[in-house]
């Protein structure tokens, strides 16, 4: 099988990204993840298998529509006062509910696609890449969780002159980390808090392997541009201490940035589309809190 071929879980492809890597980006978000932060704004990427949501805000009504309570094998789509709504215990996620839905109420988060599908949607933007210096940026998830795809997609665009780069948390085999390295123009790793307790506390594992693989790779590739970023996240990682102890832990070279980025929410709907519970509901970001981690990160 050629890296063409190779097939993988995508859940989504966003075009004119200019934040995660440099000039304007497609970004490839791949499902799979070790962790399960959180605060995490892409819940639909945790788990590597498509899964069913269900957003009742855009669902026509049972009374003017009701297809999908027509098709659902298992019993999981009942009424209730008039008002559809989904049991999970029940669902088989054969998606004939999301087949039958005329107005994206009933939804897949994953897709199958293979590196050429993935490509030919990228290069679909190639003169904005061109223009601005940008390119391609996988994301996830974990990018790094389907690591034969992922390594095949960035073999594949740099036979098409594609510039690289790759979102991780670093937590997997070594080796799945080194060999994307050799295909990458830039790396922006996610290095969350140097505290093992609180790094298992809100992300669900403790951070020995992803702090090994950013030292190890540093040393292996000692030129390639590397973004370190931190999402400040109040109540786990918003000490002074905090930032102080990842800041020193970052080596001082040229090619390395470190960047803190601000708590937010925006992810939090998606919660209830999949039938879970939002963990931090209650917590906000302080402004002038991130201006003085900014400060000490510099």
């Amino acid at each position: 099988m050629t890296d063409a071929q190779v097939k993988g879980t995508v859940f989504n492809i966003q075009k004119f990204s200019v934040h995660d890597g440099e000039g304007i980006r497609t970004l490839v978000f791949l499902k799979g993840c070790p962790l399960h932060c959180l605060w995490c704004s892409n819940p639909e990427s945790q788990n590597i298998k498509p899964e069913h949501a269900f957003n009742p805000s855009r669902c026509l009504s049972a009374q003017v529509c009701g297809r999908c309570l027509k098709v659902c094998p298992s019993g999981a789509l009942g009424l209730v006062e008039g008002i559809i709504l989904h049991d999970r215990s029940r669902c088989t996620e054969c998606m004939a509910c999301v087949h039958a839905c005329p107005s994206g109420a009933q939804s897949i988060y994953g897709e199958s696609m293979s590196v050429e599908q993935v490509l030919n949607k990228v290069e679909e933007d190639g003169v904005f890449y061109h223009r601005s210096g940008g390119g391609m940026t996988l994301s996830g998830g974990e990018a790094l969780t389907q690591h034969k795809f992922a390594h095949a997609l960035l073999r594949e665009g740099k036979r098409h002159h594609i510039n690289t780069t790759i979102e991780t948390c670093g937590c997997y085999p070594y080796g799945h980390l080194y060999e994307a390295c050799k295909h990458l123009d830039k790396l922006i790793f996610d290095i969350k808090s140097l505290n093992p307790v609180k790094h298992k506390e809100f992300t669900g594992v403790d951070n020995a392997l992803i702090l090994k693989n950013f030292t190890a790779i540093c040393e292996d590739f000692p030129y390639l541009p590397i973004l370190v970023r931190t999402p400040v996240v109040p109540g786990f990682n918003d000490s002074d201490d905090d930032i102080l102890a990842i800041r020193e832990f970052i080596p001082r070279r040229p090619n390395i940035e470190y960047e803190l980025l601000t708590y937010h929410r925006m992810g939090q709907p998606k919660y209830s589309y999949l039938g879970r519970r939002y963990e931090l509901d209650d917590v906000k970001a302080d402004e002038a809190r991130m201006e003085r981690l900014r400060e000490l990160a510099q």
